[in-house]
C-alpha cells in the first residue's frame, strides 16, 4: 500500500506542477480538473505462457468475468489539445474457476477467483475536440486471488497477491457540462506474487511468474 500511495502521490505532483502551460478556452481545457467514474466490463485472466501444454483439447488457459469499480483522476491542460494526469482505481472482478467443474483447467489451484485490484497510474491525452479526448494510460497494478484447495477432507484456503504494470488507451466523450462517457480498452501483466495465508501462518516470499490480463471497459464520470 505504501508504494501505490508513492506512485499517486508523484503523479498528482505531476499533473498539478503544470497549470502554466494550460490556455483558457482550448479543448484541452474541456477535459481538465477533477474527476470521479464508475466503470464495468469484460475481464479476461490467463496464463502468460505462449507455449501448448494442452494433453486435452478441453483444457481452459484462462478465466473470464465481469470487472466493476471506480476511478478518481485529475487532469490539467499542458496547451491547446494536450491533457496530463493522475488517476487511482480500485476493481473487483467476477472471474472465477470452480474445480468441480467437469472442464480441467491449468490454473490447477482449486477454486480460484478474481478479487479485489488496485491501479495508480497516469494518463496523457488529446483533445480532437471540445467534446472528445483520446488518450493512453500506464502505471502500477496489485491484484488479488482468492484460492481454495481440498483433499476431501482439509480445505486450504489462501490469497495470491501480485504485482504488475498496466498500458491502456481509450476515448472519452463529454455528454453534458460536466458528465462524460468513456471506453477503453486496457492490457495488464502480473510478474511477481505473495501467498498470503490466513492465521498466524507467515506470507511466502516473493517469486516470479507470468500473468495476463484483458479488459475491455465502460465508464460513465462526473468531472468537477
Amino acid at each position: 500500500m505504501k508504494k501505490i500511495i508513492a506512485i499517486l502521490a508523484a503523479g498528482t505532483a505531476l499533473a498539478a506542477s503544470a497549470p502554466a502551460f494550460a490556455q483558457d478556452g482550448t479543448p484541452a481545457e474541456a477535459f481538465s480538473g477533477l474527476r470521479v467514474e464508475g466503470i464495468v466490463g469484460y475481464d479476461k485472466i490467463r496464463t502468460g505462457s505462449t507455449e501448448d501444454i494442452d494433453t486435452n483439447s478441453n483444457i481452459k488457459q484462462s478465466i473470464s468475468g465481469v470487472e466493476y469499480g471506480a476511478v478518481v483522476g485529475y487532469d490539467i491542460a499542458v496547451g491547446t489539445n494536450m491533457t496530463l494526469g493522475a488517476e487511482a482505481e480500485i476493481t473487483e472482478s467476477s472471474a472465477s474457476r470452480d474445480y468441480n467443474n467437469d472442464e480441467p483447467t491449468v490454473f490447477n489451484l482449486g477454486n480460484v477467483n478474481a478479487g479485489r485490484q488496485y491501479y495508480v497510474g497516469t494518463r496523457a491525452g488529446f483533445a480532437v475536440g471540445p467534446s472528445t479526448l483520446l488518450y493512453v494510460k500506464g502505471g502500477y497494478t496489485n491484484a488479488r486471488f482468492n484460492l481454495q484447495g481440498s483433499n476431501g477432507t482439509v480445505n486450504l484456503r489462501q490469497r495470491l497477491d501480485t504485482d504488475g504494470w498496466r498500458a491502456g488507451a481509450g476515448l472519452e466523450q463529454k455528454v453534458g457540462k460536466n458528465a462524460y462517457i468513456k471506453l477503453e480498452y486496457r492490457y495488464s501483466n502480473y510478474a511477481r506474487g505473495e501467498f498470503d495465508f490466513n492465521g498466524e501462518t507467515p506470507d511466502s516470499s516473493n517469486f516470479e511468474l507470468d500473468t495476463d490480463r484483458h479488459n475491455v471497459m465502460a465508464g460513465f464520470g462526473v468531472r468537477f
